[in-house]
Order: C-alpha cells, then sequence, then structure tokens
C-alpha cells in the first residue's frame, strides 16, 4: 500500500489536463489551508474539487469489491475513508465553499461533461 499515491493520481492528472486545455486555470493543488486538502482548490471563488478513485473511497456507481483477504481490515478502512470524506466535505460547506467529489469511473465516461460541470460552478 505504500507505492499508492494521494497526490498527482492518474484521475487528477487528466482533469487538470482537460481544465487546462479548456482553459479553466487559476487553481491550486492541495491546498493546505482548508479541510481535507482538495485535489484542487480555486481559492477566489471558494471551489473545492475532490478527484476520488472509486475502490479507495467507494464509488456508489461501480460499488467496488472488497479483498477477500484481511476482509475485517479492508471494511474499516474503506469505512473510515467514506466517513472521512463525508465530514470534510460537511467541514468545507459550513466554511462556504462549494464542493465537488469527482469519481474515477465519471471521468472515465465522460471528461468534457465534468470540465463543463466546473465551469458552470465557476461562473456562478
Amino acid at each position: 500500500m505504500s507505492s499508492i499515491r494521494g497526490k498527482n493520481t492518474k484521475p487528477e492528472l487528466l482533469l487538470r489536463k482537460y481544465l487546462w486545455h479548456h482553459g479553466i486555470k487559476g487553481y491550486r493543488l492541495h491546498w493546505k489551508k482548508i479541510p481535507g486538502k482538495p485535489d484542487i482548490v480555486f481559492v477566489s471563488k471558494k471551489v473545492a474539487i475532490f478527484v476520488n478513485g472509486c475502490f479507495w473511497h467507494r464509488c456508489p456507481d461501480c460499488n467496488p469489491s472488497t479483498p477477500k483477504h484481511n476482509s475485517g481490515f479492508w471494511k474499516i478502512k474503506f469505512k473510515k475513508n467514506v466517513e472521512r470524506d463525508l465530514i470534510k466535505s460537511l467541514e468545507l460547506n459550513d466554511l462556504g465553499w462549494k464542493v465537488i467529489t469527482i469519481w474515477e469511473c465519471e471521468l472515465k465516461k465522460d471528461v468534457e461533461k465534468i470540465v463543463d460541470k466546473i465551469r458552470h460552478l465557476l461562473r456562478e
């Protein structure tokens, strides 16, 4: 598990590439001044984006499997990940931030749709 990265994952890099290509710039990466250190942050617009891997954060659409070996450990680990994600999103909402959670599978299906969603949110 030590080789699993928390920053600059493939889905995150893909999204950043498309944001840059569409002229959406001016974001910060893994900004430590707000709860949860979101993957992409538009500080002036108060928009925080989390790019979640389906396996680690338990995507509700994909319903990923749990490893059979040491399943008790994995169930606890996944439960803590999901709880932490929810708490950080709620903390950001309480601070007046708009929070977007983007799933790895969503990026694989239609990156353009995600970029449009972000663009729309930034215009509000």
